[in-house]
């Protein structure tokens, strides 16, 4: 073999190693990233890094054995698999509550455990309370069932059901010894400056098609799983008959904004946003433009009026300000009314 031979060899031989230590080098960061992504250390949050007593549960590592573990595991399995255990395909008809293919994890992402997506961690401290929907005191199964009818535009749970119990053992579970101070930063959504103009569903969809549509696509459907029926959505559906319908706390425009603004495009956080306040605004009423499901008897929300969010798109309401105000702004003059009227602290 002559030496000019050899070195060609010894050259495509390195070659080779390069490639396959690119190729290791990436998959080992793509299944870091994904571990991390579901485990996020407790260091990444800046507001609790020094809570060396207290960190944020592993559903891998911390669900403990036996009885109790099942359940919380089988509570944990509904959040995350919300169409294949009582979706419209489930395989077990008894179970198809949910109107839509949705899961409550799109929502409240990483199972409830992100904050800034109104997260599950704490929760069960601050229930029972008043709501203003009902208009009475309402329990946790209250307001699961409320995401069921309206998130899920389907039917509530049986009170007793396996599903609530294990859903209940789930939320318990990550509420177990979480310091009020850690509980009140996983609340609600992030923060968002309410413009003083009125949403612009054009400058929206520019949004839209730049930062959203490449997952949930053009037409706002989403992207199905590969797979079986059951499989659900890989990017889920905004608009259509299969997502919220317009009776959901998404389909206000303030509340949408403040959880796009946390967490979307996806990489998104509630201490590092990738749009502005005005962007998140303007998306939100872009996207809560397009079609979707009616909920059936909304008119009995809120039997108190004044009580309804400012942003509620639909009547009745307790003021002269039109429909389409109380859907797309300007919110701050409604805010005002309220606070002179009946001396209320409007805040979405």
């Amino acid at each position: 073999m002559t030496s000019k031979a050899f070195s060609l060899i010894n050259y495509h031989n390195l070659n080779l190693l390069f490639e396959l230590f690119i190729f290791i080098k990436f998959n080992v960061k793509i299944h870091y990233s994904l571990f991390y992504y579901l485990n996020p250390p407790t260091s990444v949050i800046p507001s609790i890094q020094n809570k060396a007593a207290w960190k944020l549960k592993s559903v891998i590592t911390d669900i403990p054995k036996g009885k109790l573990g099942k359940k919380i595991n089988y509570g944990y399995r509904i959040i995350k698999e919300t169409y294949s255990i009582i979706g419209p395909q489930a395989k077990d008809k008894s179970k198809r509550l949910a109107g839509n293919n949705l899961t409550c994890n799109n929502c409240h992402l990483n199972a409830g455990r992100k904050i800034g997506s109104g997260s599950f961690v704490g929760v069960m401290d601050r229930y029972p309370q008043f709501r203003g929907r009902e208009n009475r005191t309402g329990t946790m199964k209250d307001r699961i069932n409320g995401c069921m009818e309206r998130s899920m535009n389907g039917r509530p749970f049986p009170l007793e059901s396996e599903e609530m119990d294990a859903i209940l053992a789930y939320l318990e579970w990550l509420s177990e010894d979480v310091p009020q101070d850690i509980a009140k930063l996983y609340k609600g959504y992030s923060d968002l400056e309410i413009p003083d103009f009125k949403a612009d569903t054009a400058k929206g969809k520019l949004v839209y098609l730049k930062n959203c549509s490449r997952c949930h696509q053009q037409d706002g459907t989403g992207m199905k799983n590969q797979g079986h029926p059951f499989s659900g959505y890989l990017y889920p559906p905004i608009a259509g008959n299969d997502t919220y319908n317009d009776g959901a706390g998404m389909n206000r425009v303030l509340t949408s904004a403040r959880f796009i603004k946390g967490n979307m495009p996806f990489g998104a956080t509630y201490d590092a946003p990738t749009l502005t306040d005005e962007e998140a605004y303007h998306v939100a009423a872009y996207i809560n433009s397009l079609p979707r499901s009616t909920k059936s008897n909304r008119d009995n929300d809120f039997p108190e009026l004044k009580l309804k969010p400012v942003s509620t798109p639909y009547g009745p309401f307790a003021d002269n300000f039109s429909e389409e105000q109380h859907k797309y702004g300007p919110f701050p003059p409604i805010i005002s009314f309220y606070k002179e009227e009946y001396d209320l602290v409007k805040t979405k």
